[in-house]
């Protein structure tokens, strides 16, 4: 029974998300509830993402520089830390902080409104509830997440030279020159669209577990809870299938 139940959840995701690219690309579109969620999105997740993403940027360039000092190379330390913030540590850090933030709150409400009958009003009432609920909150968290993770890199950075100034005294403008020499555009590409990946990741595996929930209230919580787990499990797949394929590319 449980094969069989994990096929047909296989199979249900499948028939959702292609629903999900369907209803995305037919009209009439939700353009102005697509702006509602990403500056909600956003909104939710600024404060998290700034003081976990300066923190690892302090915590990261502490743990890194007794390393490099032992072998003579504390001066590519702002290298080190500047490829690993921009090519994981910054999408990483926030697509866990998204998954745990967005992902329960999109599973509960799509699962407390499902729960109440308020979809099912709103398939009478002949308003597309696909796409005004599951469309819009995909859409707006597949494009804020590039976005949050290039301000959570910049807030990681930051939190680097501060690290980096109190070991050497070095100046804002050579730290940022050895900065942007280390990275490359691949590296800022290729974080771009693990950031997307991500946010899609989250917003169809949280609009999915809250948009078939049942049983009652119990349903809303493992709805939420299964939002969580999966985003967060199909983060590290993401990111390790990314991982192999930029290896082979570079």
């Amino acid at each position: 029974m449980t094969i069989k139940k994990a096929l047909i959840d296989v199979a249900s995701i499948y028939k959702f998300i292609i629903e999900f690219f369907k209803t995305t690309f037919s009209p009439p579109y939700e353009g102005r509830e697509i702006l509602n969620q990403c500056f909600a999105i956003g909104n939710k997740s600024l404060f998290l993402v700034t003081f976990t993403s300066f923190l690892a940027g302090i915590v990261f360039t502490k743990q890194s520089q007794p390393s490099l000092a032992s072998f003579g190379a504390e001066s590519w330390l702002p290298s080190l830390v500047s490829q690993a913030v921009v090519r994981s540590l910054g999408p990483l850090i926030t697509g866990l902080i998204c998954a745990g933030k967005l992902g329960s709150n999109m599973g509960a409400e799509l699962g407390s409104m499902k729960v109440t009958e308020q979809i099912d009003a709103m398939e009478v009432s002949g308003t597309r509830p696909f796409s005004y609920l599951v469309v819009t909150r995909v859409v707006a968290s597949t494009l804020m997440l590039p976005l949050l993770v290039i301000y959570a890199d910049g807030v990681a950075l930051m939190g680097s030279f501060i690290m980096v100034n109190s070991f050497s005294d070095s100046g804002f403008q050579l730290y940022i020159n050895e900065v942007s020499t280390s990275i490359t555009y691949l590296d800022v590409f290729s974080s771009m669209i693990k950031a997307a990946l991500f946010g899609f990741a989250i917003g169809i595996i949280s609009c999915y577990s809250g948009y078939n929930s049942d049983n009652g209230t119990i349903g809303v919580g493992k709805a939420a809870n299964i939002a969580v787990v999966a985003s967060m499990t199909f983060i590290f797949i993401i990111d390790l299938i990314m991982l192999q394929f930029l290896n082979l590319v570079r």
